[in-house]
């Protein structure tokens, strides 16, 4: 949280640290990701209670931001949604001209369902969906509560990204993991389960690669 911006959320202290302001474990996790797998992390600098950068217009701002003034709601995503975006674009763009093809891992962690593990791709992406079946596949064998779901209409961030890629190259899988392994270690050590991500997501990303017959895909978190 900003210090400029803390005044506006004084007194609601339990909504900035409850699901609607953070997502607890998914920067872990993330970072967990970037290093796996040798490559830069993407991902937000500020409490998505002042902006969400996953939404756009009216969308991103929350019940403490919607009544900013309209220069200041554009100094705020000027400082952190514009850079963040760009950032991501630039990493996208420049990944699938030096790959055949990209795996781009959304990182979320959820507080419902303890212990399961949520895979989702969006509308018509055949290249995402067979990374995320061959995760699932992976998770599942080891039984762990996993699940993959498809055609899920996706925020708009993700949405946008979708429709600027091929999606024959651009695998974007939306990674959602309970909270309970981060915040309680159940069913499961956090750094056990974190562990297998990595090294399940990295096994995968080697068979994907042999079917499709490119050059190993780029693997990136954000």
């Amino acid at each position: 949280m900003p210090e400029a911006y803390r005044e506006l959320f004084r007194g609601s202290e339990e909504v900035v640290t409850s699901q609607a302001g953070w997502e607890p474990g998914s920067l872990n996790l993330a970072q967990g990701f970037s290093m796996r797998f040798r490559t830069p992390l993407v991902h937000g600098d500020v409490t998505r209670l002042l902006i969400d950068l996953g939404e756009d217009g009216d969308a991103r701002w929350s019940q403490f931001t919607n009544k900013l003034p309209d220069a200041t709601r554009a100094k705020v995503a000027d400082r952190h949604e514009r850079p963040y975006r760009l950032v991501l674009n630039q990493r996208i763009a420049e990944d699938l001209r030096r790959h055949d093809a990209l795996l781009h891992v959304m990182v979320h962690t959820a507080p419902s369902s303890e212990g399961l593990i949520l895979l989702e791709t969006p509308p018509g992406a055949v290249l995402a969906e067979r990374f995320a079946a061959a995760w699932r596949a992976k998770l599942a064998a080891a039984e762990v509560d996993v699940r993959q779901v498809s055609g899920v209409a996706a925020m708009a961030l993700a949405a946008s990204l979708g429709k600027t890629y091929p999606p024959e190259r651009y695998a974007q899988v939306r990674l959602a993991v309970a909270q309970s392994y981060f915040l309680e270690g159940r069913p499961w050590r956090w750094e056990t389960m974190k562990k297998f991500l990595l090294d399940s997501l990295a096994q995968v990303g080697a068979e994907v690669a042999v079917l499709s017959d490119p050059a190993a895909p780029s693997t990136d978190p954000c």
